[in-house]
């Protein structure tokens, strides 16, 4: 129990995560502040998912099949009886403080509503090059927004169940940009805030073709948010644009080269403003893995904004299609 009386639950939504839910359990039940409940939501596992939830104090419930993370997250939100809702994914482990320290940046700001955290620099396991990448650049573009902030990002997040009743539930037929499209709401009737102090470490992906596919397809619903979508100060940005337009520059001029060996200023060019797109990122590669993983770091984050580019145009052609788009929720879509 929070120390002003409020009740804090934990939501963990699940599809077939058996490699990360103990660890994720475990860290659940370690913390210095022990939650009220533990509600997890399978949403259709078909590995030994609920089993290994069966091993704990907590509540199991039911998704109805692979409903997807919004719906596993609103169907937790409804069981749930707590006044403050945590929602944690199943391949995090929260650092032991998380949850105290949630709730102290809560009790520190009444105007607050939702604070949600930042990823360890070190994965939850360790699965080689390309999951310290992500690793990396997910803690950094969460730590250089560190404080009042427009986006909030579920992953490890507490929320007091007024803001999340005043907003509504998550928009069920997003499996992915579901962050963006709450936010956009969730702004509207409170406050959110980004902070270092709630730390979780993450099981990221592991294989350079996976990774690809990941940014991909979270690219594809970005378009739907082009009109409704404002960039407002304080919004959060995982990849600033300027990077994201520059990577495909640098392929696209890379031809001039053949022109004329002095036009290859050019895509030199293009990469330099990629370089310079995020200040801060590369010196921190650097000093947290070393000077010949910051080579491989470049190399990787160049092709992982190709892949963004890629879907969200593809995502931006389905649209002018008429393929659908979810729409927003209306503001306030309470239970």
């Amino acid at each position: 129990m929070a120390a002003d009386g409020q009740t804090v639950s934990v939501v963990i939504p699940n599809y077939n995560y058996e490699k990360t839910l103990g660890a994720c359990l475990d860290a659940v039940f370690a913390q210095t502040h022990r939650p009220y409940e533990v509600i997890v939501v399978d949403d259709g596992s078909t590995d030994r998912s609920r089993e290994i939830a069966a091993r704990y104090p907590c509540r199991v419930v039911d998704g109805g099949g692979n409903r997807g993370v919004s719906a596993a997250r609103n169907i937790g939100a409804r069981a749930a009886t707590g006044d403050i809702l945590f929602f944690v994914d199943s391949d995090v482990a929260l650092r032991a403080d998380a949850i105290a320290n949630a709730l102290a940046v809560l009790a520190a700001d009444p105007t607050c509503g939702c604070v949600h955290g930042t990823y360890d620099t070190q994965p939850l396991y360790d699965d080689g090059p390309i999951e310290h990448y992500k690793v990396l650049h997910a803690h950094w573009w969460r730590r250089r927004s560190v404080g009042r902030v427009n986006t909030a990002i579920f992953a490890l997040a507490a929320v007091r169940r007024s803001a999340f009743l005043a907003a509504g539930p998550f928009h069920e037929e997003l499996r992915d940009a579901e962050d963006v499209e709450y936010s956009e709401r969730l702004a509207r009737v409170t406050g959110i805030r980004l902070t270092d102090t709630v730390v979780g470490r993450h099981d990221d992906c592991a294989r350079f073709g996976d990774m690809l596919r990941e940014q991909y397809r979270r690219s594809l619903p970005l378009a739907a948010f082009a009109g409704a979508h404002r960039m407002r100060a304080g919004s959060v940005a995982v990849n600033p644009a300027l990077g994201v337009l520059a990577a495909p520059l640098v392929l696209a001029t890379l031809p001039l080269g053949l022109l004329h060996p002095a036009l290859l200023a050019v895509p030199l060019a293009c990469f330099g403003l990629f370089l310079l797109a995020d200040p801060g990122l590369l010196p921190f590669v650097r000093r947290e893995r070393g000077t010949a993983f910051l080579a491989w770091f470049v190399g990787v984050h160049l092709v992982a904004q190709l892949a963004i580019v890629v879907g969200a145009a593809a995502g931006l052609v389905a649209r002018l299609r008429g393929a659908g788009s979810p729409r927003p929720l209306p503001l306030a879509a309470g239970r």
